[in-house]
């Protein structure tokens, strides 16, 4: 197969988007890219075209260059994970793809784990290889790499783009990285490859970015049926297994490990076509993951006596003003009223933080103050109104939040890293008639 021709999709705030489509199937595959943009490289890496020339023979498959990197727009931010939904779904539009396989590999996967979550109805099937949810390693997740790892690789990450890095760089991941990849021509490949992804800046934050994701909790929302591919035996087969028990349709598939020694994708890619050959029926779907948020106006008695029935009435009205504003500004859903505030909903975590943040600055010109709080989870869709756990966990955060303050709880933050947000970590806390105990947190600037 020749080198694919190089497209462009354009996204709703400016970036354009370097992808590729190449193939012939009856399927769209999305194969989510990692850290290298080399839509234009890869071809020149004999295992990278034996990956991608692999899965063409059964499917259309289309690969991009994250923003920020490669041929796409270079002088944007590297996109957080709600980005990264938002392009994949720009490229899809661009093809008017409407439902597709999403792949990745490692951390890559977080991406479509949380665009299947969100936009269920786009997604046929998931396929993650070698699975990780989350990176560095915590007490209830052991397989994430440790400290000495994460200094080690902060500093190798100094000398981005040149032969000493890519060299140290398979030195670090020698315990998975052999075969084709510990070679000296992939050696000098991806020193190539990692000069024309990004400049080291850029490396630094989408390292950073990968720190501090987590999507362990949008794992049992999502509805598609998910492939997970990971070695024999070992600890990457375990966190398959983790990652499976968290999934309602999750399927394991082994291979002779590590990944990076095979020299024969063959097995795998006969595993995917395997579990992506049937037509897979769209589902019905009542359910979908979602950010809820709710405000409320703080001391709303008190100011409604003082300022007697005709007042309150006006500073409610340009209230509702403000928050309907900034939902449509933010693209939020309003549900409904809740007393003296709002329930809404997002498809995007960060934006329903930031949008929160803008009432509240907004509502305080009207000599008065919120509370705002937001949690991320499964709803469940009824009519013109959402019910589930979510709504209420996003309830009870909201009412431990203070005046003028954003309160999310920690599945929230997990899905922000790379956002700009600053957090303030508000400790543990009880929520009334929710199980367990959660962490909280404030949302700052």
């Amino acid at each position: 197969m020749g080198r694919p021709e190089v497209q462009y999709a354009r996204t709703p705030d400016g970036a354009y988007l370097a992808y590729q489509a190449f193939g012939h199937g009856p399927m769209d595959i999305f194969w989510q890219q990692e850290m290298f943009g080399m839509v234009d490289e890869l071809w020149d890496s004999p295992p990278e075209r034996a990956w991608h020339t692999g899965l063409a023979e059964f499917a259309r498959v289309t690969i991009y260059d994250k923003r920020g990197t490669g041929l796409s727009s270079r002088n944007m931010a590297p996109g957080n994970l709600e980005t990264q939904v938002a392009d994949t779904l720009a490229i899809l539009d661009a093809q008017e793809i409407d439902r597709a396989v999403l792949g990745g590999f490692i951390e890559s996967g977080a991406a479509n784990a949380l665009l299947a979550a969100t936009y269920p109805d786009r997604v046929q099937a998931l396929l993650w290889i070698m699975p990780a949810p989350r990176t560095t390693a915590t007490p209830d997740y052991p397989w994430g790499v440790d400290p000495e790892y994460v200094a080690r690789e902060q500093e190798i990450v100094e000398r981005w783009g040149t032969l000493q890095w890519a060299r140290e760089f398979v030195e670090l991941n020698s315990m998975v990285m052999g075969g084709p990849w510990g070679s000296e021509e992939y050696i000098r490949f991806i020193a190539r490859a990692s000069r024309r992804t990004c400049t080291p800046d850029v490396a630094k934050e989408l390292t950073r970015i990968w720190y501090d994701t987590d999507v362990r909790g949008v794992l049992p929302t999502i509805q598609a049926p998910m492939l997970l591919v990971a070695p024999k035996g070992g600890e990457d087969l375990e966190l398959a297994h983790s990652v499976a028990e968290r999934i309602p349709r999750a399927e394991i598939e082994t291979f002779p490990g590590p990944y990076l020694e095979l020299e024969d994708f063959g097995p795998i890619h006969a595993a995917i076509r395997r579990f992506i050959g049937a037509e897979r029926p769209p589902l019905g779907l009542d359910s979908v993951l979602a950010t809820v948020m709710f405000t409320d106006i703080v001391g709303s008695t008190e100011h409604g006596a003082a300022l007697g029935d005709r007042g309150w009435q006006e500073v409610h009205e340009r209230h509702d003003g403000i928050v309907r504003s900034e939902l449509e500004r933010h693209r939020g859903r309003e549900i409904k009223r809740t007393g003296d505030g709002f329930l809404a909903t997002f498809d995007g975590p960060a934006r329903g933080v930031h949008c929160a943040q803008a009432i509240v600055e907004e509502i305080k010109s009207l000599g008065i103050e919120i509370r705002a709080g937001l949690h991320t989870g499964e709803i469940e869709l009824e009519a013109d109104d959402i019910a589930g756990l979510t709504v209420a966990i996003g309830a009870r955060v909201s009412a431990k939040a203070g005046p003028s303050e954003v309160l999310i709880s920690q599945t929230v933050k997990d899905l922000v890293a790379g956002s700009g947000l600053v957090f303030t970590d508000r400790g543990e806390h009880e929520l009334k008639g929710v199980p367990g105990s959660w962490r909280l947190y404030a949302a700052g600037t």
